[in-house]
This record gives structure tokens, sequence and C-alpha cells, in this order.
């Protein structure tokens, strides 16, 4: 009998380990310990600009949550391509995040007729971390008060109405595009190398308008260099309650602006994904990165990664039929 019983509690002692081992089989090791190693995220664009310090600053939090370095690298060239395609390569263990903004994500793909990575097939969502309206600005000399202002000046000057942006197809340069769609207004559009270029040119009176993100605009706005006429979000921004939204300002329809959002490498582990959203939603609480947030005239969001997934359909669809209309080609 003796022997009975210690054979029998041999038995149930290999039943339990063996359901353990499967256990272990069909869980991968890298979502049981995850992170057991520093974390990259690349960001797509140089040191220094609103998304680079945005991406430091969740880096900073994650690394401290996590108790594992987290590092920013910046890959920056070819409007964002490299970082993406060095991102969309990477191996899917969630140690290589890709921190980017609109453009490359949902834009380039619609402008260009040849990219080295997939957007929509390459990355799978796993958190948007902020909207960023547009300012419609103009230089403080000319007559223009308000938005009806330019489309009477626009009509006045017949087509020869110009407005700046920081690139083909850009956001500013969609946002310029699909204002004339909207108002019915026509206008020149005139791109330059980036956004302190466009704002150069307009203090300048070589352009007379421009959409611009609230970083760079915020503060000519602020010292009297620029004049504020709408902003195009749905709500009016904290930074400038005085300035009216485009639906306010008489465009209805109108929607423009970016965004931010992290995305992991396509094929990441759907527990590694979820880790990577908590931490990235509490990370959203913290007085530094929201006060980040909010001096960019950005919109914090968060949510899980199938409403990021949700949105980011949404957006590359509306994106292309923009793209389309407008007929706008960068090569």
């Amino acid at each position: 009998m003796k022997n009975l019983k210690v054979l029998h509690q041999f038995a149930s002692q290999v039943m339990l380990l063996a359901g353990a081992l499967l256990l272990t089989a069909v869980t991968p090791a890298s979502a049981q310990v995850y992170p057991d190693k520093p974390i990259r995220i690349i960001v797509p664009y140089a040191a220094g600009g609103s998304t680079d310090l945005t991406a430091r600053l969740i880096a900073k939090s994650l690394s401290t949550r996590f108790g594992q370095p987290v590092v920013v690298e910046n890959r920056a060239g070819a409007g964002g391509s490299i970082g993406h395609d060095v991102a969309a390569k990477s191996p899917a263990d969630g140690y290589t995040l890709l921190f980017s903004a609109a453009g490359p994500l949902v834009v380039t793909p619609h402008t260009y007729s040849k990219l080295s990575y997939d957007p929509v097939k390459g990355f799978d969502p796993v958190m948007l971390v902020a909207t960023q309206p547009l300012l419609l600005v103009v230089n403080p000399s000319l007559k223009i008060q308000t938005v009806d202002d330019i489309v009477r000046e626009a009509k006045a000057r017949q087509g020869k109405l110009n407005y700046g942006s920081f690139g083909n197809g850009s956001a500013a340069h969609l946002a310029g595009e699909s204002f004339k769609t909207l108002t019915k207004a026509e206008m020149t559009h005139v791109p330059y190398k980036g956004s302190s270029p466009a704002l150069a040119a307009l203090m300048a009176g070589d352009i007379d308008l421009m959409f611009d993100v609230f970083s760079t605009a915020a503060p000519l706005v602020q010292s009297g260099r620029l004049r504020p006429i709408a902003i195009t979000s749905k709500e009016r921004s904290p930074l400038f309650p005085a300035v009216p939204t485009m639906a306010e300002a008489g465009v209805a329809g109108f929607d423009a602006g970016t965004w931010f959002g992290v995305l992991a490498p396509s094929g990441t582990s759907k527990q590694i994904v979820d880790r990577l959203n908590q931490a990235l939603n509490a990370t959203l609480g913290e007085k530094e990165l929201r006060n980040t947030l909010l001096s960019q005239g950005a919109i914090v969001r968060g949510g899980t990664p199938a409403e990021f997934g949700e949105f980011f359909t949404t957006e590359f669809n509306k994106m292309g039929r923009l793209v389309k209309s407008a007929g706008v080609k960068v090569d």
C-alpha cells in the first residue's frame, strides 16, 4: 500500500510538471518575462524636434516602469522612410518600437509610387499618443482678419493668393488643399523644405498664409509676428482661446492636422502589445508628458491597440482620397 501511495504521489507530480511544461510551450517566454533587456524606440526624424522630445519623455517613463533601459534612436532621412524601414524589418519581439507621426504612415504611401516599407502590413498599432491640430496664420501686415477675408482676397486676386507649407504632401500642404476645396478659394501652393523657412517667408511677405503646427507657429503668434485666423481642431485650444475653430469660422467639415503614435513590427505577440499599451497609457497620466503635449497644442489621446488600429485605417483612407483629389505627387 505504501508503495502504491508513493507511486500515486510521484505520478501526480509528473502530471503537474507536464502541465507546467505545456503551459510554457504555448505561452511565449518573451511574453512571460518581457521586458528583460533594453528597448529601443526608433524616431524617423532628427533629434531636437517635437516628435523626438515627446519620444524621449515616453522612453524615460517606460524605463522607470519596466526597470530596463529604453533608448531613443533617431533614424532621420528620406522623409521618414529610413526609420520606418529599419523598424519594419526589426524582429517582432517588442524590443524595437516606432514612434512616428501621420505623414510617413498615412500620407506618404499615397504620394510616393514606391516605398521600402508597408505602413499597413509592416506594423502593429500599439497606442495613439496624441493628435495635433494646425493653426492657420497670416502676416499681421495684411488686412486679413478672418477666413471670410481670405476667401474674398482669393477671389479678388484671381488665384494669385498663395499659401506656404513645409513640403509637398505635408500636413500643411493637404490642409491648404482641403481649404481650397471647401471654400472654393483659388490659391497657389508654395512648398518649402521645412516649417522654419516657410514661416520666414510668411513673415517676410513672400507668401500670404499657411497652416502650421503649434510648436513652431505658437511662439510667433505670441510675439505678434504672426496673426492666427483659425484652428483646425473641433474645439478651441486653451493656448489661444480667442481663436475660432474652422467650423466656427464658417468652414464646416474641415479636418486637418497630424498625430503621433507608437507601433511595433508586424507579428509582435498580443501579450507584449497589451503590456506596452498598458504602460504607455499610464505614461499619459504623468504631468511632465501631458504638459509637454499641451504646450505643443496637442490633444492627449491614449486608448487600446484596436482603437488605434481603427483610427489608423480611417486616416489612411481619408488621406488617400484627399491626395487623389488634390493630385498630390512627390515622385
